[in-house]
């Protein structure tokens, strides 16, 4: 199940989704909003995507995860406009017959997610100030806005 919502992401369904009688491990990853990055205190996240191709790529990782893993179910989730400190912005269900490919296609799915979905982040902080932020490249402050 691949997922771009604009609401609160409920853990009680992805888990429901991922559920299998055949899975001895589930695992169930979530990327929550957080107070401080660095120096920087967060007031809340703003996420937008190019959903078409968002959800084109999401479904092709899925795809490669199935082919490396031999998992049950996997199920993506990622949160479209602004997410509040301690919300989910983004979730990775896997269930397997093992806990070792659960892990191993949670922590992936999540790392390339990250790094190949078009979903980008803004981050609004207590300054007033806001800029776009990416895994892996650095903040400057030029990057900033008021």
């Amino acid at each position: 199940m691949i997922e771009l919502t604009q609401s609160t992401i409920d853990t009680s369904k992805i888990l429901k989704e991922v559920a299998s009688s055949d899975a001895g491990a589930t695992v169930l990853f979530l990327g929550t909003t957080r107070r401080t990055t660095d120096h920087l205190v967060t007031e809340l996240l703003t996420y937008t995507a190019y959903e078409p191709m968002a959800r084109e790529q999401m479904a092709r990782l899925e795809d490669q995860a199935r082919r490396r893993w031999p998992l049950q179910n996997c199920v993506l989730v990622h949160r479209l406009g602004e997410v509040a400190i301690g919300e989910a912005s983004v979730a990775v269900a896997v269930s397997s017959g093992h806990r070792r490919a659960a892990f191993e296609a949670a922590s992936w799915l999540i790392d390339i997610l990250k790094e190949t979905v078009p979903v980008w982040k803004r981050e609004h902080w207590n300054t007033g100030q806001a800029a776009w932020v990416h895994p892996g490249v650095e903040r400057s402050s030029g990057d900033v806005t008021p």
